[in-house]
């Protein structure tokens, strides 16, 4: 595989993905913010993000240590983790485009954790410990799938790693960014689409990977990978209009987010 695309295949999926988690996070800890003030919730995401750079550190350390005795079996088993991964948000993004689940909506998210937080009331303390949990809870359990995906994307060795690394900090920086500036929740981030991009691309890298290091050899190297892109795309696309059609409209639940 070549350097560029190594470098290309970390990053561009450990961006979008941040960028649809660090969006949700952003949707709880704006909640906490305009309801309970920022001084709590401010200090609870700096913790969340200091906790997640800790987990990539110790993880991601030996990929970068010992990348020349990384052995197949260990890109296997990268494989499987990310096709296994890429399946769960591929099965969220074919049933949310099938109709059986509704798309997923910040705004309806935004103001049920409004109503939630004002439901529990103020503190008369200085400081605020449900706003900082609340905060940190949101931000390290969404930033949790980021390191995972990076640290995944990231097994090639340490320069995947770096790029996967700062694909993630890239959307971290833009998403605080934009919503600094709106200070409303970002609907107009297309995250369903982004959803379904990434589910089919963490899909498309584990089968990739896991058949190498199963010892495979694809017979067009690495271009071997749009040729899986796109298998994954054209059975994911027939799911989801096999399942619109064969699905009654009763039977469809309406107004839930996954």
């Amino acid at each position: 595989m070549t350097p560029v695309l190594a470098l290309a295949i970390a990053a561009i999926p450990a961006f979008v993905a941040s960028v649809v988690e660090f969006v949700e996070a952003f949707t709880i800890v704006l909640a906490v913010g305009t309801t309970r003030g920022w001084r709590a919730p401010a200090w609870g995401t700096v913790a969340a993000v200091i906790t997640l750079a800790v987990i990539v550190g110790v993880f991601g350390a030996p990929l970068i240590t010992y990348h020349d005795q990384i052995s197949q079996y260990f890109h296997l088993v990268v494989g499987v983790l990310l096709l296994l991964f890429g399946m769960r948000w591929l099965r969220k993004s074919i049933l949310r485009f099938a109709g059986i689940v509704a798309l997923h909506d910040e705004e309806l998210i935004y103001q049920r954790e409004v109503a939630e937080l004002r439901a529990i009331g103020q503190t008369s303390d200085r400081w605020d410990n449900v706003g900082f949990w609340f905060s940190y809870k949101a931000v390290l359990l969404e930033g949790l799938e980021v390191a995972f995906i990076v640290i995944a994307l990231g097994a090639q060795g340490g320069p995947a790693l770096q790029a996967a690394i700062l694909g993630a900090a890239a959307a971290f920086v833009l998403t605080m960014i934009l919503g600094a500036m709106l200070r409303q929740p970002l609907t107009f981030v297309p995250e369903n689409v982004m959803k379904f991009v990434v589910g089919t691309m963490l899909t498309t890298f584990g089968i990739f990977w896991g058949a190498t290091g199963l010892g495979i050899e694809w017979p067009l190297g690495d271009l071997s990978l749009l040729l899986v892109l796109a298998g994954v795309l054209v059975v994911s696309y027939a799911s989801v209009r096999m399942l619109a059609v064969l699905l009654p409209q009763g039977a469809q639940v309406a107004a839930r987010n996954i």
